[in-house]
């Protein structure tokens, strides 16, 4: 009973074969989280306890995708995006990270995290930074069929099943691509918490975020070093627009791309 609210708009759970857009700051959750600095300058203290006042530490939850607790951190123009895995702290309910911010302005840090208790994932979220009128950034996104991203040598490419895009409420297929630049050079992907990429969708406005994996019939298929390809399956209920953060490990190192998109009524 710790790990639940009940009422409308309270969070219980996300269904992993059908993932969608999970609106975190305007449901209700079971789970309080605060954020105080440590003694180190980019150091932080993250504290977890139920409605309840129980602290959340690593005994009450569940490895997931190889942690007990996922932290998405984003900043408010969603050009810096760092996925981040804290340790234990010396206190009950209490845990520790680094982060370093890019950027500057309000970061929002999603935790992602699975009690034991009742096996169903959970979310909570906290802000640290003070606000910069000039972080603005346009949109830039498009309606085309294909997304595409640079980083590094690598080119990244996320295709919707539907030729007319995303449309709002309307489960989809993304296709996602990654090639060597210049065409031709292999692609070593690599495991990375389970998986060979993970997606993470946000909103403008940071209300919440999708996580997605590739199809299970994948996840523990070697993808193609030639041209790897992966499908995940998302759902979005409120048109808009959008981020979707890659993450891979190419060759060993931690490799991120964003691909900016709009959602369509």
């Amino acid at each position: 009973m710790d790990f639940r609210v009940e009422g409308k708009g309270a969070l219980e759970m996300c269904d992993p074969s059908r993932p969608q857009f999970i609106p975190v700051v305007a449901a209700r959750s079971p789970v309080t989280m605060l954020l105080n600095r440590a003694a180190g300058k980019n150091e932080w203290l993250l504290t977890l306890a139920t409605v309840g006042g129980k602290p959340v530490g690593p005994e009450d939850l569940l490895t997931v995708h190889t942690q007990k607790l996922h932290l998405l951190v984003v900043d408010e123009t969603l050009e810096d995006y760092q996925h981040l895995h804290p340790e234990p702290g010396a206190r009950p309910g209490e845990w520790r990270f680094m982060h370093v911010p890019k950027l500057g302005g309000v970061y929002r840090v999603f935790a992602d995290f699975t009690p034991a208790a009742t096996g169903r994932g959970l979310y909570a979220f906290a802000d640290y930074g003070e606000p910069v009128a000039d972080l603005s950034q346009p949109y830039s996104g498009g309606t085309v069929e294909t997304w595409s991203a640079i980083a590094g040598k690598w080119v990244f490419t996320i295709t919707p099943g539907a030729t007319e895009g995303i449309r709002a409420g309307q489960a989809t297929t993304l296709r996602f691509k990654v090639r060597a630049s210049p065409a031709g050079g292999l692609v070593p992907l690599e495991l990375v918490m389970d998986a060979y990429a993970h997606l993470v969708a946000f909103d403008l406005k940071r209300t919440g975020f999708a996580h997605l994996h590739p199809r299970a019939d994948e996840q523990a298929k070697r993808p193609d070093t030639s041209l790897p390809e992966l499908n995940f399956d998302l759902m979005i209920p409120q048109p808009g627009q959008y981020v979707i953060w890659a993450q891979v490990r190419l060759a060993g190192e931690m490799v991120f791309a964003p691909f900016r998109f709009e959602v369509k009524p």
